[in-house]
C-alpha cells in the first residue's frame, strides 16, 4: 500500500478539506485527490463522501484511519531507529509547545541548538499544551515543551525544566489597588480573564479558589496570555499571569494565601523511539532549565 496515499488519506481525514490537506503537504490539489482516488480503488471502497464543500469519512473511511495512523507511525519509528545507529545528530524534529515558552523560554535554546545541530530541520508547532500531549499520543510529535499536568501524565513521561511562579495582576486603576490587605474572596467580587476551563493553569487557579469554598467570576476566556495581559492592562479584570511577564501596563497584587507556581518542562512517549535529535534536544532543555542551576 502506497505511503504517500495514507498520508494524504489522514490528512484529508484531520482538515476535513483536501484543499488544506494539499498546502500541508505541500502537493496541488489534484494531486492529492489522485492519491486518495488510487487508494480507494485498492481497497474497493469510497473513504470520504463530499457534499458540498464538506468533507467527511464514511464507514470505511472510520475503520481505515487508527490503521492507517498506526502505519504510518510504525514507519517513522523504523526510519528513526534506523537513523540513530548512524549516531548522527539530523533529519526532522517535531515539537510543540505553547506561544508563552516559545516566546519567554525556548529562543536562546533554540538558538544554540540550531548551531550546535545544522542539520537538523525544526519543526515547531505553537499549539496549546493539552493538545500537544494528545498529539505525543498519536505519535505526531516527538516532544511538547509545555505547561506539565498536576497529575502524572503516564503513559507519557514529563520531566520538569523550569518553575514558572504566577502573579494576580490587575490595571493601573483597578480599585483592589487601593486595599491594604487582600485575600481570595476580595477577587471573587470582580470579573477575571483566564485561559480556557481545558488548560491546566485555569484548573490550578479555580482548585485554589474552590478550596476556600469560592467561585471565580470569569467574564473573558483566551488561551493567549499576551492578549491576557493587554486586557488586564485595560480594566477587563483581573488575572493570573506567569510573573516573568509583568512590567508596565500591568500591577502584582499580594494576595494572602496566593504562592502558586505551574512547572514547565518536557513530555514524551516512552513507547516512542526517540530520534537522536529529540536525544539532543532532551539533554539542551535539562541543561538550560532551572533546575540544572541548582
Amino acid at each position: 500500500m502506497d505511503t504517500s496515499a495514507l498520508k494524504a488519506f489522514v490528512f484529508v481525514a484531520e482538515y476535513q478539506s483536501f484543499t488544506i490537506a494539499a498546502e500541508k503537504l505541500f502537493i496541488t490539489q489534484p494531486a492529492i485527490s489522485k492519491r486518495i482516488s488510487g487508494l480507494e480503488s485498492t481497497l474497493h471502497c469510497q473513504l470520504f463522501d463530499r457534499i458540498g464543500r464538506q468533507v467527511i469519512l464514511t464507514e470505511a473511511g472510520n475503520a481505515l484511519l487508527p490503521r492507517a495512523n498506526s502505519i504510518l507511525r510504525e514507519i517513522e519509528e523504523t526510519r528513526r531507529a534506523m537513523s540513530n545507529l548512524s549516531g548522527e545528530v539530523s533529519g526532522s524534529l517535531s515539537v510543540g509547545t505553547s506561544h508563552h515558552i516559545g516566546l519567554h523560554r525556548l529562543p536562546i535554546v533554540l538558538r544554540q541548538f540550531t548551531t550546535q545541530h545544522p542539520n537538523v530541520e525544526m519543526d515547531l508547532k505553537f499549539i496549546d499544551s493539552e493538545q500537544a500531549y494528545e498529539l505525543i499520543m498519536q505519535g505526531k510529535l516527538e516532544l511538547g515543551i509545555v505547561t506539565l499536568p498536576l497529575t502524572d501524565p503516564a503513559p507519557l513521561r514529563a520531566i520538569q525544566i523550569w518553575e514558572d511562579p504566577l502573579s494576580i495582576v490587575v490595571s493601573e486603576e483597578h480599585p483592589l489597588l487601593n486595599k491594604a490587605e487582600l485575600n481570595l474572596q476580595d477577587l471573587s467580587s470582580f470579573t477575571a480573564i483566564l485561559p480556557s476551563e481545558t488548560t491546566f493553569t485555569r484548573r490550578l487557579v479555580e482548585a485554589l479558589f474552590d478550596d476556600q469554598g469560592l467561585k471565580v467570576n470569569v467574564s473573558i476566556s483566551t488561551n493567549y496570555l499576551e492578549t491576557i495581559k493587554m486586557m488586564v492592562s485595560i480594566g477587563l479584570g483581573w488575572s493570573v499571569l506567569p510573573t516573568a511577564m509583568i512590567d508596565q501596563g500591568v500591577r502584582q497584587l499580594n494576595i494572602e494565601g496566593f504562592n502558586v507556581k505551574r512547572n514547565l518542562g518536557v513530555v514524551h512517549h516512552p513507547g516512542h523511539s526517540l530520534s537522536n535529535a529529540a536525544r539532543a534536544m532532551l539533554t539542551m532543555l535539562e541543561e538550560h532549565g532551572t533546575f540544572a542551576k541548582k
